[in-house]
């Protein structure tokens, strides 16, 4: 009996390996056209929802691909849903291609060279994760047509994730209702499937509208727009002290009304994003910003506008998923780089700045605990990371939408220098680097190897809807958004 069960297990293994030796075939004999779309959308560097090009072209490949189209969904003119096969499960791939504001840089210089100013840049990896995920879904698709495998494969592609929250509004639409597993990736400092939540997020316009007068010969007349913007500032730092550790409240003047000081200013505008780890602890905080702002209104006698633009829930991660992904990041082994890319990354090392170098050290502990010190001996770090347990994770992302209706896993892969900073100007510069593209097909090998234990095994997409359900126990997705609030260019 122990030498049957012993055979099945062998057989079972090497059946592992030659999954990975056929996927990966399959994504690196196209490594070069691949890396080609990528820095097209790099060069493309669109902001959120004007992604015309990058949305056009992702589309036209997975068309080719034999993926069917759907396009300008839920008043997102550059979303869309291309889908392979029929019947269940249906795996959601998560692509993302808007680039951040003020982020142009020259590629490959370890100095900031902006190409135009003002322009936008490639700061958090979206052309990466656009085109790895797009390469992991097209390797699938071949994949299960050759093993007759049953399912669907939907590629999504997802404006806007920065600042504006694109896939809420795809998940308000009901776009992902009747999906059982979502994938998707992120360029991090090290390789691990994240099994943490993220920050719930509100994106909120305080407009102040005064009168406008001369400021010296009749200031009696004017009611400073640009007074209340400043005071409501002074209001929600002094709030910080009365609310959650974790919660994290910043904020950019958007309009100061004009340059002119000897003119009241009629007009003012500040954007908050306001975090916390909870949607409901969120809606909290907002509540109270509001109540300032309106304060800051009363103290100035001026009107005030609140618009609420964007939201994004805190991720809900799936353990069954992360598992099975950790297991082939186990497999696979670290990415292999040659001694021209260990130099490329230490020159970009060394552009970073000193409170930048200072932050090495911890985050390799974060990732990595004991093993810290030998890793950083590397310029780019290639061991596995040593912790993932639940974690509170400090950013935010509109995965976290799609993860309250599908089980969802969230994977990082480096694809720059070690210390490199996400949305700055270093991670622009490296964008189009060989280190990136590795990490970018690396990530699409496994997630496609993932999709295949689940499309292959019934019973673990049962077992990740259960999962999810225990974890909501008894919650709903919050809905965030606005009832009537459409996606919009702010």
């Amino acid at each position: 009996m122990t030498g049957n069960i012993k055979k099945k297990a062998d057989n079972r293994m090497d059946h592992t390996d030659e999954y990975i030796k056929e996927i990966s075939e399959k994504i690196d004999s196209k490594k070069d056209y691949y890396a080609e779309i990528s820095n097209k959308i790099w060069e493309f560097a669109e902001p959120r929802f004007q992604e015309y090009r990058s949305s056009e072209l992702l589309q036209h490949v997975l068309k080719q691909a034999g993926f069917s189209i759907k396009a300008d969904l839920a008043g997102e003119k550059t979303a869309f849903i291309a889908e392979y096969g029929s019947g269940k499960p249906v795996i959601a791939f998560l692509g993302e291609f808007d680039a951040l504001p003020g982020l142009s840089q020259k590629a490959d210089v370890a100095e900031r060279i902006p190409v135009h100013t003002d322009s936008c840049g490639h700061g958090c990896g979206h052309q990466l994760i656009g085109t790895g995920t797009l390469a992991s879904a097209i390797a699938l698709k071949d994949f299960m047509k050759e093993h007759n495998l049953q399912g669907t494969i939907r590629y999504y592609g997802c404006p806007a994730e920065e600042n504006a929250g694109g896939k809420a509004f795809l998940v308000r639409d009901g776009y992902f209702n009747d999906c059982d597993l979502a994938f998707c990736w992120h360029p991090e400092q090290g390789r691990r499937a994240c099994y943490g939540s993220t920050k719930a997020n509100f994106r909120v316009f305080f407009t102040f509208h005064g009168t406008s007068a001369h400021a010296s010969m009749c200031p009696e007349l004017g009611r400073s727009a640009l007074d209340a913007v400043e005071l409501m500032d002074v209001g929600v730092n002094y709030m910080r002290e009365h609310m959650i550790d974790e919660a994290r409240i910043h904020y950019a003047i958007t309009d100061t009304g004009g340059d002119a000081p000897n003119v009241v200013q009629s007009r003012a505008q500040v954007l908050y994003a306001i975090r916390a780890p909870k949607i409901t602890q969120v809606k909290e905080l907002y509540n109270r910003v509001c109540n300032i702002a309106r304060g800051a209104a009363l103290m100035t006698e001026t009107t005030v506008e609140i618009r609420q633009v964007a939201a994004y829930s805190n991720l809900i991660s799936s353990k069954i998923l992360a598992d099975h992904m950790n297991a082939y990041l186990e497999k696979l082994g670290p990415i292999t780089y040659t001694e021209e890319e260990y130099a490329y990354a230490q020159k970009f090392q060394q552009s970073l700045s000193d409170q930048d170098k200072n932050q090495l050290p911890t985050i390799a502990r974060d990732y990595f605990g004991p093993k810290a010190a030998e890793v950083m001996k590397k310029t780019i770090f290639e061991p596995m990371a040593y912790q993932n347990l639940y974690s509170d994770l400090k950013y935010s992302t509109d995965v976290g939408d799609v993860s309250w209706l599908v089980p969802t896993v969230h994977l990082n892969i480096p694809t720059f220098a070690a210390g490199t900073a996400l949305h700055s100007w270093q991670a622009v510069a490296q964008g189009k680097s060989s280190i990136a593209h590795k990490g970018m097909l690396y990530a699409a090998r496994i997630m496609a190897l993932t999709a295949i234990d689940f499309l292959q095994k019934p019973e673990l997409v049962n077992k990740a809807r259960e999962e999810l359900t225990e974890t909501l126990n008894g919650e709903t997705y919050p809905n965030p958004l606005p009832g009537d609030l459409k996606p919009e260019v702010w």
